[in-house]
């Protein structure tokens, strides 16, 4: 899916590249672990792509290689039709990398400022600073600022090199409820200008939120590609909510068509591939069930079901 730019069009670089980022055939392997095995994608300039996975899944080690920070052990990438440390140099790329520090003893507008004046072609100041929610923090020192504020930086820098293609791994941790929602209303305004966004990211809800497209790995593989819509679709049962003193887990999970359960307090929330057989064994039974619903899958339950990862749910959440 492309999305039509509805401001500014994209760059002759990006229009001329057949795809944004291509993946023919990668794998990358760390001594004996493969962190990706045999990954084939394309992402095509304009679109908005969430890169879902657990731990380890491969999410980090796509976008290295993306940015030309590491080189596959077999297959090729591309970037905006390049070669991808080619791609890098040509300043069409931004990149928010979780890991990046900040350097210390140096003020917020002095380090915007060498990455614009390191830029081919760079963002307007003005823009730069709006679009990252800088202008209260400009001559702060990078050692005195909190977490949010910290990845706002790193995002100005991303940008300020006004690119075409954009990278942001786990873009908006640290960040607090109103900022990760400004952040995400100027990431829609980006992308209407036809830039393309890759992002990975743990929150599950900014996922089915923002994303176009979403490409789940797991165990180095892609067991799903598509919009957010088709992989909820394909997920397989229903999830059953309700209230429940005293839950006993353990009873419950043997209930029919049960796959998974879940217990916060006396709220339970049961994912079931017979969501029927379930309910009528709920109400069957001497268990006080109250406020009971069922609904179709969501993106949470989907990314559980593909990859098996019922221990992510928690921290997704939290």
């Amino acid at each position: 899916m492309t999305i039509s730019p509805l401001n500014s069009p994209a760059s002759p670089a990006v229009m001329a590249a057949r795809s944004a980022v291509t993946f023919d055939g990668v794998t990358h392997r760390y001594a004996e672990t493969t962190a990706l095995g045999d990954v084939s994608f394309r992402i095509a300039p304009g679109e908005t792509v969430a890169l879902l996975g657990p731990n380890g899944a491969g999410k980090s080690t796509a976008i290295s290689l993306m940015l030309g920070l590491l080189e596959p052990t077999s297959g090729t990438v591309r970037v905006l039709g390049d070669e991808p440390r080619s791609a890098v140099r040509t300043g069409h790329i931004g990149a928010m990398l979780q890991e990046s520090g900040l350097p210390t003893l140096t003020r917020v507008d002095e380090l915007v400022g060498l990455v614009r004046n390191l830029s081919p072609r760079p963002m307007p100041l003005d823009d730069v600073i709006r679009r990252a929610g800088l202008a209260g923090l400009l001559d702060r020192k990078t050692e005195t600022l909190s977490g949010g504020e910290a990845q706002r930086v790193r995002f100005a820098m991303a940008i300020a090199g006004d690119p075409d293609l954009l990278f942001l791994d786990e873009p908006t941790v640290a960040m607090d409820v109103e900022t990760r929602r400004a952040f995400w209303a100027d990431m829609h305004a980006f992308a209407a200008e036809g830039r393309t966004i890759l992002f990975a990211t743990h929150y599950l809800e900014e996922a089915d939120q923002v994303a176009d497209r979403i490409v789940v790995l797991h165990h180095g593989q892609i067991v799903a590609d598509g919009s957010t819509a088709s992989i909820k679709a394909a997920a397989r049962g229903r999830t059953i909510r309700f209230r429940l003193a005293g839950v006993d887990r353990a009873r419950l999970a043997t209930l029919p068509g049960v796959s998974a359960v879940d217990v916060i307090g006396d709220r339970a929330t049961i994912e079931s591939t017979d969501p029927d057989a379930t309910a009528r064994a709920l109400f069957r039974s001497d268990l006080d069930v109250r406020d009971l619903e069922i609904a179709g899958a969501n993106l949470e339950s989907a990314f559980l079901a593909l990859t098996g990862d019922h221990d992510h749910q928690e921290a997704t959440l939290s």
